[in-house]
């Protein structure tokens, strides 16, 4: 089902008023995560697993990120495959409204030990890098993943959190690039352009998602996001207070720049991809651009947390998600980058004109362009999270 852009979206609620900012000000909370108390081991946090006897799974993800029938909205089309197919009944809830959020609510259970009463959690590339930092997820058995071994993207294997692929099993992913309303502007090629070109000038937003953001930026400058030093990072900084106090850039947002862009009151942006193809439906003169330099890639990811006592059911699930025929049925419906290989053909069955669309199925090209942002540890984490809050004036 192709989607009207939605003003809130799953990406937004993600780096919204809850985002990057969340994390100096719930400064507490992450201080705590290096206590010796916090930290776990798979030897120290066992885990039993009772699917054998337990056909149930409690499934944690982010609103309106399942296909949803169009005629009842109560009726999840994939998901109820699943539960067909399997006889394992699914609790599903929306209740990841915003990374760090979800981690106070997961945050004292994980720490001691405890379960948190969920089988499977879809989280961000980084808040996933923590969790596994910590040892609060569990490993899966890649045996019970044939169709993940067989169709995950290239691209998405051996993350710098995840070098072996046991933790994090991409859900979906995206791009974070540069946009621009071709009714109000030219066209944009690098992000250069978009902090200094004059005709740009107090008609661009920059996103208040430190990595993507700060990862673009890192490319421009010829570095790599995904390992990078605090010299090249300060480089990059520089480059974006440049163009901040010289007037370039309105504000810092969430998705909210997306109304603006498609009424034209912000000419150009960084952006994510999925808000880009709802905003397309409705405009074709939205355009998302790939930098020159390249645009960074990031995914939610599946994970099994600690104390989750159906594994062996979550793995079930996650190795269904990834039949390409399933994913497609998904992609359909949310509109981020699909990371299952031969979906897109199975796509071309529901939408050939979603089949086409190169920002749910990236061509190489594109790929070879994108970076994932390198996992940081507490420390890196909360020095370079300070210094773009200030720059940012957040």
């Amino acid at each position: 089902m192709r989607t009207a852009f939605r003003p809130l979206t799953r990406r937004g609620l993600l780096t919204g008023t809850l985002g990057s900012a969340a994390l100096v000000a719930t400064g507490g909370a992450l201080a705590g995560c290096g206590t010796p108390g916090a930290q776990q081991t798979e030897a120290g946090c066992a885990s039993e697993d009772l699917s054998a006897t337990e056909k149930k799974l409690a499934f944690s993800n982010w609103p309106q990120y399942m296909d949803v029938d169009e005629d009842n909205n109560s009726k999840r089309p994939s998901l109820d495959g699943f539960v067909s197919k399997t006889g394992i009944q699914v609790t599903y809830t929306e209740d990841v409204n915003d990374n760090n959020e979800f981690f106070g609510k997961v945050q004292n259970q994980l720490a001691a030990c405890q379960a948190t009463g969920r089988d499977v959690m879809v989280l961000t590339d980084w808040m996933a890098a923590r969790m596994i930092r910590l040892g609060w997820i569990q490993r899966l058995d890649k045996s019970k993943l044939p169709n993940v071994e067989a169709n995950l993207l290239p691209s998405l294997r051996n993350r710098p959190f995840d070098v072996d692929n046991h933790l994090a099993v991409p859900w979906q992913s995206g791009l974070a690039g540069l946009a621009y309303n071709g009714r109000v502007t030219g066209e944009l090629r690098t992000v250069d352009e978009l902090l200094t070109r004059p005709d740009l000038k107090g008609k661009v937003t920059a996103l208040t998602e430190m990595r993507d953001t700060m990862g673009l930026l890192l490319m421009s400058n010829g570095h790599n996001p995904a390992d990078f030093t605090s010299n090249q990072f300060d480089d990059a900084l520089n480059k974006l207070k440049k163009a901040v106090a010289s007037g370039q850039i309105r504000r810092f947002t969430g998705n909210d720049y997306a109304p603006d862009l498609a009424k034209g009151d912000i000419a150009a942006c960084i952006g994510w991809s999925g808000d880009i193809i709802q905003l397309g439906f409705e405009d074709d003169q939205i355009k998302f651009v790939v930098p020159e330099s390249g645009a960074t890639l990031w995914s939610d990811n599946m994970l099994v947390p600690n104390r989750a006592t159906h594994k062996g059911n979550a793995e079930e699930l996650i190795n269904y998600y990834y039949e390409p025929a399933v994913a497609a049925q998904l992609a359909a419906y949310v509109n981020y980058i699909c990371p299952v290989q031969g979906a897109q053909a199975e796509m071309e069955k529901i939408d050939p004109e979603l089949a086409e669309n190169p920002l749910i199925f990236p061509d190489e090209a594109m790929l070879s362009k994108a970076r994932v942002f390198m996992a940081l540890d507490e420390q890196q984490e909360r020095e370079y999270e300070t210094k773009f809050q200030q720059v940012i004036g957040a």
